[in-house]
C-alpha cells in the first residue's frame, strides 16, 4: 500500500516499546513523527526514516493520530495538558492512544475530558516486551468507541500482533492490563523466590534452570527473568519500580470495592523491598536480592541464557 495512503502518526516515548512501536508503524508504510525528552532516541530513529518533534503541541498540529507511550498517568498529564501539550494543538477528530499502565478510573475520566476537545481516545495498554515490539508482535489491551477504532485504521494491527477490542468505552482495556502485572509480579516473585531457594540449598544454578524450564513448575517469567539472573545481568529492561508501580495499582483496584489480594500484596512488598534497597532502577529480576545468605551469579561467568528484551 502506498505510503502517502496513510494518515500520520506521532509516538511520543522511545522508550523499550516504543521505539519498537514507531518502528513498527514505519515498516508497514506509516509516516512517523516522534517526540522523547532523549534527543539522542529522537536522533536515532530519525536516521531510520521518522520525523523529529519538538514537543508534544508540534506533534498534535502533524498527525492525525498521537500514540503515547510514557511511564505512567502522570507522564501522559504531562504530554496532552502540560507546556506545549497535545491536547490544546490537535485538531477536533484526531486520536489519542494511550499504552501507559494507568489506574482504570483515570484512562475512564480521560475519555471524557478528551472528548470535551472532540477529541477520540483508546485505552490501549501494551505488553509482550521490547523483543516483541520492535517485531510487530506485542499485545495490546483495547477499550474505546467505534469512532475511535475507525480513525486508528490499521495502526493497531501494524503495531500488534493480538489487539484485543474489550469494550466500547475506555475502562477495560486498563483493567485487563493491572490483572496482567498481577500475575507477571506474582511471578516474577515466585520465579526469585524459588531460585533463591536453590541457591542457598546448593543447587547448581543453570542445572536448575534447565530442569525448572522443562518441567510443570516453568512460568513464561521464570524462564525469561531468571535468565537474567544467570547471566549477573540487571540492565533495567523493566524495572523493579515499574513493579511497585503496577502493582500498587492492582492493590488500589481492589481496595476500593475490599476485594483481597494476598498474593499481589506479598509481591508488592517484596518489590518495595528491592526497591529500598537500593534496587529500582534495576531489572525486575533484581527482587532476588532482596533474599538472604546466597551468592548469585556474577556477568561473564557461566554460561548466558539471557532471552530477547520481553
Amino acid at each position: 500500500m502506498p505510503q502517502d495512503t496513510h494518515p500520520a502518526i506521532g509516538v511520543i516515548g522511545l522508550g523499550a516499546m516504543g521505539r519498537g512501536m514507531a518502528g513498527s508503524l514505519r515498516r508497514a508504510g506509516y509516516p512517523v513523527h516522534v517526540f522523547d525528552v532523549r534527543a539522542e532516541a529522537v536522533q536515532s530513529f530519525v536516521a531510520e526514516g521518522g520525523v523529529a518533534c519538538a514537543s508534544p503541541a508540534e506533534m498534535a498540529q502533524r498527525c492525525e493520530i498521537v500514540v503515547s507511550v510514557v511511564v505512567n498517568a502522570a507522564q501522559t498529564e504531562e504530554v496532552l495538558f502540560g507546556d506545549a501539550g497535545a491536547a490544546a494543538a490537535m485538531r477536533p477528530g484526531s486520536l489519542f492512544v494511550m499504552c501507559s499502565t494507568v489506574d482504570p478510573n483515570w484512562s475512564i475520566a480521560l475519555e471524557g475530558r478528551l472528548a470535551e476537545r472532540g477529541l477520540l481516545y483508546l485505552d490501549a495498554p501494551i505488553s509482550g516486551g521490547a523483543a516483541r515490539a520492535a517485531s510487530g508482535q506485542m499485545t495490546m489491551m483495547t477499550a474505546g468507541r467505534p469512532e475511535a477504532y475507525d480513525k486508528a485504521g490499521g495502526a493497531l494491527a501494524a503495531m500488534a500482533a493480538k489487539v484485543y477490542r474489550l469494550g466500547d468505552r475506555a475502562g477495560n482495556g486498563s483493567k485487563v492490563k493491572i490483572i496482567n502485572q498481577l500475575l507477571a509480579g506474582v511471578h516474577i516473585a515466585a520465579a526469585a523466590e524459588a531460585m533463591a531457594l536453590g541457591l542457598r540449598e546448593g543447587v547448581d544454578a543453570a542445572s536448575l534452570y534447565e530442569v525448572i524450564t522443562h518441567s510443570a513448575g516453568n512460568s513464561w517469567m521464570f524462564e525469561n527473568r531468571m535468565a537474567h539472573v544467570l547471566a549477573g545481568d540487571y540492565t533495567p529492561l523493566s524495572a523493579v519500580d515499574i513493579f511497585v508501580k503496577d502493582l500498587g495499582l492492582v492493590l488500589d483496584t481492589a481496595r476500593a470495592t475490599k476485594f483481597p489480594l494476598p498474593l499481589a500484596s506479598t509481591a508488592h512488598q517484596m518489590f518495595m523491598q528491592a526497591s529500598s534497597a537500593g534496587h529500582g532502577r534495576e531489572d525486575d529480576a533484581a527482587v532476588i536480592k532482596i533474599f538472604p545468605g546466597i551468592e548469585l551469579p556474577q556477568a561473564g561467568r557461566g554460561a548466558d541464557l539471557s532471552s530477547p528484551a520481553d
